[in-house]
């Protein structure tokens, strides 16, 4: 299950129950939260968030996204940017879970210097390769971030990729990382990895989610992802607030097959 950009202090508080009833009856094995728990970074907000999250199924991989780091407090957030988070959320920034079918690997894009872009760096992809690298290819190796490392030509803020993005795919691709998932941009999307992942010897899936529960939904409903994950086979079907009905609603499912290029669309 893939939830992202939960905006506690800005949540739409009617979908909290419809959402933890639709992952509920889901049965996850793993919930994963990429990124922006919070609004403004603020104590209260990330004790929501923690306490929602404590009502959800476990084991679950939470990784921060940058409105998790204070904005206005400049002392915390050049000192101290995810303090609130460690303290409340968890202590672990890229939390990881791996068992004898799947391989899911958090990274924190989340950074001081910028108020919504984010970035990766070699020693965190360092980490990732060492996580994955040496696993059975028949494993799933899911690699989760706030900020996609890659966008549609017709997206908006081009710019909100994650910095050093075309360094971490190509080194990524050589491990036979499968999928990436992210969020950030409020919208939901399930394609491919460009060209220059290619170029690695193998084509990833990229999995945006949209906000959850955020008021701030941009034009879309409010939802979220569920990837059911087979040997060399994965189905991804996002999940939409339907007003209407008072539920998340299944929408269409996308299924891709493993080969020898990597991940491409099943017919």
């Amino acid at each position: 299950m893939h939830l992202s950009d939960m905006h506690f202090g800005r949540v739409d508080q009617r979908l909290l129950a419809p959402l933890r009833a639709r992952i509920e009856a889901l049965r996850p094995h793993v919930i994963v939260v990429s990124g922006d728990l919070t609004q403004r970074a603020k104590p209260h907000e990330f004790r929501e968030a923690r306490a929602y999250l404590d009502t959800l199924p476990k084991p679950q991989v939470v990784v921060p996204g940058n409105h998790d780091v204070p904005l206005y407090n400049v002392f915390q957030r050049f000192l101290s940017p995810l303090g609130k988070y460690r303290r409340i959320i968890s202590e672990e920034l890229e939390p990881s879970f791996i068992d004898d079918e799947v391989a899911v690997v958090g990274v924190n894009t989340a950074r001081s210097l910028v108020f919504k872009g984010g970035r990766i760096n070699e020693e965190q992809v360092k980490r990732v390769r060492g996580l994955i690298c040496d696993l059975d290819d028949r494993m799933t190796k899911i690699v989760v971030s706030h900020h996609p490392f890659d966008m549609p030509d017709d997206w908006d803020d081009q710019h909100q990729v994650v910095g050093r993005a075309a360094m971490a795919l190509r080194t990524l691709a050589k491990c036979g990382a499968d999928v990436l998932l992210s969020g950030h941009m409020h919208k939901g999307h399930i394609g491919q990895t460009a060209e220059t992942f290619k170029a690695g010897g193998t084509c990833a899936l990229l999995v945006a989610a949209g906000t959850a529960t955020s008021t701030r939904a941009r034009g879309e409903a409010n939802s979220f992802n569920a990837l059911t994950i087979e040997p060399r086979h994965i189905e991804v079907q996002q999940f939409d607030w339907n007003e209407a009905a008072g539920e998340f609603a299944p929408g269409p499912r996308h299924s891709f097959d493993h080969g020898a290029e990597g991940w491409t669309a099943s017919n």
